[in-house]
Parts: structure tokens; C-alpha cells; sequence
């Protein structure tokens, strides 16, 4: 895991990253600046178990990708969860509260995510461990309101002109963050081209 100090804010932005894209950058960068972070953990997972793994690039390859892309000091790539045999992310949540004591963090996801968030394994635990932050995403930004999570968790809801002390809010808390967005998509990206 990166290097932290007590006290600091800190987002986990974690995907397969398939391969990482611009679109992925804009997310973090968001993120740092909304939710004013000190370091945003970049954490290439080694699997999705809700995609196909045949798809999936190498680990190495998907790290390599995404610090070029992910190009900022505060960003930290990490594959940390490949190393501890993590597989669910309520799992690596649960590692990361228990490993960091005194630092503040907060889940970040893309509003595409949200809808189908409540199809993670053990949804509602990642949702009471952090704060969540979603940011939006193309074709996802009136949609998100009518997900199961975000119906479940409405009462948690945090505006987002409070999204800079969102990771300091006892969960359940999350905010929705509007902002820049970019078409780009892992799955296009892999689509071999056309024509």
C-alpha cells in the first residue's frame, strides 16, 4: 500500500483498468480536486469477478498503463490487492481501514458503476466502511437516481457543495459529483476497430 499519514484524506479509485484511459484520469483528477485529497490510491485490481477474466490484459501491463495515464504526484498506482490475494472489494476496504488507522478515506466510483453497484458482493458493507464519492459519467448522470443503491442509501446522501468534507463524514455518506465528462470507455477501447 502507499506510504500515508494520519490525517490525511485519501480516495481509493479501484477497476480493472482494461486498459486504462483518459477518461479514468478526469475521474481522478476530480476527485482530487473536489474532494480535496491528498492522495488519490489508483489500485489496479487483478480481476473483476463480474467481467471476463480471458479479457483482462496482464496486471503488469494494466500498472504500467495507468501511471502513465494517471500521471500526477498525489496518484498512486497500486496493485496492493494482488499481493494480499484480495478479491471483493469490501474485503479490500476492510484491509485498508485496518492497515491505516487516523487517515481519512473515501471510495470513488464512476456514476456507470452506480447502477450496477448493488450486484457487488457485499454491497451495502462497502457503502456503511467509507464514504463513497460518485462522479459522472456520459449517459449516467440522470440515471444514477433510480439505482438500488442509491435509492437504498437516499437518507445518506451528502450535497455536493459539501464534497471536501465528505471523507471526514462518518459512513453512510455520499455525494454525487458533477463535473467534465469524457465518452471514453475501457470496452470501446478494446474493441478491435472496424472498416
Amino acid at each position: 500500500m502507499p506510504h500515508v499519514e494520519k490525517g490525511m484524506q485519501v480516495g481509493l479509485f479501484g477497476g480493472s483498468f482494461n486498459p486504462p484511459h483518459a477518461g479514468h484520469a478526469l475521474v481522478a483528477e476530480i476527485a482530487l480536486r473536489r474532494l480535496a485529497l491528498d492522495q488519490l490510491w489508483w489500485m489496479v485490481t487483478p480481476g473483476n469477478p463480474l467481467k471476463n477474466a480471458r479479457d483482462l490484459a496482464p496486471l503488469e501491463e494494466r500498472i504500467r498503463l495507468s501511471e502513465a495515464v494517471g500521471a500526477n504526484p498525489r496518484i498512486k498506482v497500486t496493485a496492493f490487492e494482488a499481493a494480499h490475494h484480495v478479491r471483493y472489494t469490501a474485503d479490500t476496504l476492510a484491509l485498508v481501514r485496518a492497515r491505516n488507522p487516523g487517515v481519512d478515506f473515501v471510495w470513488i466510483m464512476g456514476a456507470d458503476s452506480l447502477r450496477d453497484f448493488h450486484r457487488w458482493q457485499r454491497w451495502r458493507e462497502i457503502m456503511l466502511t467509507f464514504p463513497v464519492a460518485v462522479i459522472d459519467r456520459p449517459g449516467s448522470t440522470l440515471s444514477f437516481l433510480s439505482s438500488v443503491a442509491a435509492k437504498t442509501f437516499d437518507y445518506a446522501r451528502v450535497d455536493e457543495r459539501d464534497a471536501r468534507r465528505l471523507a471526514r463524514m462518518r459512513a453512510p455518506a455520499w455525494t454525487f459529483i458533477h463535473g467534465r465528462r469524457s465518452s471514453l470507455s475501457s470496452t470501446a477501447l478494446r474493441r478491435p476497430a472496424t472498416g
